[in-house]
């Protein structure tokens, strides 16, 4: 079996080829559009490269073509010699990996399926289109806070529609650059309504976000965005398995006799742990009387209600992970006799 090691860049990578005794057989610099016809001509291989925004596509070519891939985190190619003694090259790179593949089994992180990265493709793109909204609507809100101009609150899709109006209503009415800004927030929000409804779409077709939904405070951005982080449940033994790999459960700084907790560790993706607290909020304002909710308060009445919701959002990621591998809908019966964590 021959060692593939590709350092890659967005234009062109550098691949180099060793046989199974670490003798290089061939290196050389490829368009990376084109990385798919090397793969194609070469016989069954072990393939290497560092995580990067394409690696991922290019594993998907080297296993369709029945290599073995291996996308070797970030934080450990520094471990196996690349960028050793502060000389650090794209052929200097390709050279390390292809030649530790030859001694050892390098590990991979998990290669998301093709449906978990066009998921959450979907839900980043209405992530940013909410995110470039709320800075425009906070450069207007700026603004008017100089002008000592106060606008009637309401929902968020209706704050250009306030402004005009009360704007109307100024001696020096609407300036034509905050105009501009109103003009681009009403764009925004059909966006974001479409990506809305083209999520909400998608998880009422898909029969495991459906039985996600059933859980207090999930809908379908949640829902699309979990199972898409996790993609297959088969690589998680437990329910604290997926809360750890979540970033929600308390991570821990000790030496020697010296034991500290700390925060949660915050590991994992950002965007699906920040829905859970929110869903998490949802829950604990909409069904107060149930268990999971009364124990959270309990923890409230300790550590306080951030800690309190923190907790019961990681509650809700196991319970979502017991719904999946169940295939069963919410119990809040189940729910109840679920370890309290």
């Amino acid at each position: 079996m021959q060692h593939i090691a590709i350092d890659l860049g967005g234009r062109e990578s550098h691949v180099c080829i060793r046989e199974q005794d670490g003798t290089i057989v061939r290196q050389r610099r490829v368009l990376t559009e084109r990385l798919g016809q090397v793969l194609e001509s070469a016989s069954h291989s072990r393939v290497l490269m560092e995580t990067s925004a394409e690696a991922f596509a290019i594993a998907d070519m080297a296993a369709t073509q029945g290599h073995e891939v291996r996308v070797v985190p970030a934080t450990l190619v520094k471990t196996l010699g690349v960028g050793a003694r502060r000389i650090k090259t794209d052929r200097r790179d390709a050279e390390v990996l292809s030649e530790v593949s030859c001694r050892i089994d390098v590990p991979s992180v998990h290669v998301p399926s093709e449906q978990s990265r066009q998921r959450k493709s979907m839900v980043g793109s209405r992530e940013a289109l909410v995110q470039a909204r709320t800075s425009l609507i906070n450069n207007v809100r700026g603004w008017l806070r100089t002008k000592l101009i106060k606008v009637a609150s309401g929902a968020t899709k209706t704050f250009p529609q306030r402004v005009r109006t009360r704007l109307g209503e100024h001696p020096d009415g609407l300036p034509e650059f905050v105009q501009r800004l109103l003009v681009v927030i009403d764009a925004l929000n059909e966006q974001i309504l479409a990506a809305t409804d083209e999520l909400e779409q998608l998880a009422k077709g898909d029969e495991t976000c459906k039985l996600m939904m059933s859980a207090p405070g999930v809908g379908a951005i949640t829902s699309t965005s979990y199972t898409a982080t996790l993609d297959d449940i088969a690589r998680f033994p437990n329910a604290h398995a997926v809360e750890s790999y979540l970033g929600l459960t308390p991570g821990e700084h000790s030496s020697g006799q010296r034991k500290r907790r700390t925060g949660i560790t915050k590991a994992g993706s950002t965007r699906t742990r920040y829905l859970l607290l929110q869903a998490a909020w949802a829950w604990w304002r909409s069904r107060p009387h149930e268990p999971a909710v009364l124990w959270a308060k309990q923890v409230e009445h300790r550590r306080g209600r951030q800690v309190a919701i923190v907790a019961l959002a990681r509650k809700l990621a196991g319970i979502l992970f017991a719904m999946w591998r169940a295939q069963a809908s919410y119990d809040p019966a189940r729910a109840a006799t679920a370890p309290m964590t």
